[in-house]
């Protein structure tokens, strides 16, 4: 199966809440936001497939390279920043 990267029309900035889930008991599930549904149609299609693929760089040198190799590439990454909150 092939992968098609999803390509927003705009910047989105948009931030939410992790939920906590009992059956997995674990803080596994992000609620999406009526923004990113706008950019990205595709996800309203309810017969297909979606993936995502996560990387998590420990030093800056090798989070540049993958940044490098996404231009070159021409894909459209998308930043997920985790937070703990008082």
């Amino acid at each position: 199966m092939e992968k098609k990267p999803l390509t927003p029309r705009t910047t989105i900035n948009s931030e939410g809440k992790v939920h906590y889930s009992e059956s997995f008991q674990a803080w596994n599930t992000i609620k999406l936001k009526k923004e990113l549904f706008s950019e990205f149609p595709q996800l309203k299609e309810k017969r297909s497939a979606f993936s995502y693929k996560l990387i998590y760089h420990r030093d800056k040198k090798e989070l540049e390279k993958t940044i490098n190799v996404l231009i070159k590439n021409k894909s459209t990454p998308l930043l997920l920043f985790l937070y703990k909150e008082d």
